[in-house]
């Protein structure tokens, strides 16, 4: 029953997740943004939805390790999974100017979230000081986007305002029953063999919560939309470390402990570094680098789950 639990509320997570990155779609193709900006924005929100409720559930539950495990597993895996998978795929050339800009704000706020996670606690302040730098972030991406409309497929952009209204509302409500169920089982996970939450938190969590990430990126690669594959990636792993932990944090202070602030952060600065090659000197991504980024992420799972202290 525990392994079941565990495996719909990440099934129902993902297809929560995906309503409302639809419906979320839908809805700003009414505001012709362009397709880096959606991405970055509406599209990661969408897919860091999940990360938020468990996070938030888990500081309020009394689990800081599950609430951070997630956040900064998460981010491990959308760059060394969800990047992985569509470059094994489908081979992306990803370099322009959004995308640039779009890396270089998420590696502040990497260095953000770090500056506080190594002080041992985020507190409420650190929390609102998050959330004001992402709104901060969010405004100046939007100035600075280009006036190129999005360009996806026609049903999306026909959606009716009731089927955006019905796809959004799927994801409100299945978002939180998904991570009921998923933080319930990985707990229950956690106690039978003897796992630390933080263990959990890092791989079962964090991967159960990227799922969307997964199924958004992979589907913009294979339309050959490599800039919203890598713009959803950038934009979940900044909302993640500022909306998620800021939020988090603002209802629920965050301990941070000792492994965390020497191993696993550490681990989540250096893969986001790994980006920089093919977003800044315009490397294409292809099944090399996609084969490197999975061996690297099965890596870290066994060491994750090999090592109660990573």
């Amino acid at each position: 029953m525990t392994l079941l639990m565990t495996l719909g509320g990440a099934l129902l997570l993902m297809v929560a997740g995906d309503a409302l990155v639809r419906g979320a779609i839908g809805l700003s193709l009414k505001f012709g943004l362009s397709a880096a900006l959606i991405s970055l924005t509406v599209v990661a929100l969408g897919t860091s939805a999940p990360e938020l409720v468990i996070s938030v559930e888990a500081a309020l539950a009394g689990s800081p390790d599950i609430a951070l495990g997630n956040v900064v597993g998460s981010n491990i895996a959308n760059v060394l999974l969800i990047v992985g998978v569509p470059a094994v795929i489908v081979v992306m050339a990803v370099s322009n100017i959004e995308l640039r800009r779009s890396f270089t704000l998420m590696m502040i706020a990497t260095a953000i979230f770090t500056a506080f996670a190594m002080t041992g606690e985020i507190g409420r302040t650190a929390g609102l000081i998050m959330i004001a730098t992402l709104a901060a972030i969010i405004f100046y991406s939007y100035h600075k986007s280009s006036d190129t409309k999005v360009e996806l497929d026609d049903a999306d952009q026909k959606m009716s305002g009731r089927k955006i209204g019905l796809l959004m509302l799927a994801g409100v409500i299945g978002l939180p029953v998904g991570a009921h169920l998923l933080i319930e089982g990985a707990r229950e996970i956690a106690l039978s063999f003897g796992l630390s939450e933080a263990a959990i938190g890092l791989t079962i969590v964090a991967l159960g919560t990227s799922l969307p990430e997964l199924a958004a990126s992979t589907a913009a690669a294979l339309r050959g939309r490599g800039e919203v594959a890598l713009g959803n990636v950038i934009g979940s792993n900044m909302l993640n470390l500022l909306a998620v932990i800021g939020i988090t944090a603002t209802i629920h202070p965050l301990t941070v402990s000792r492994a965390f602030q020497t191993v696993d952060i550490p681990i989540m600065a250096a893969t986001s570094i790994l980006l920089a090659p093919f977003l800044i000197w315009g490397m294409k991504l292809g099944r090399v680098a996609g084969l490197v980024f999975l061996a690297f992420y099965a890596t870290f799972v066994v060491l994750a789950l090999g090592d109660a202290s990573i």
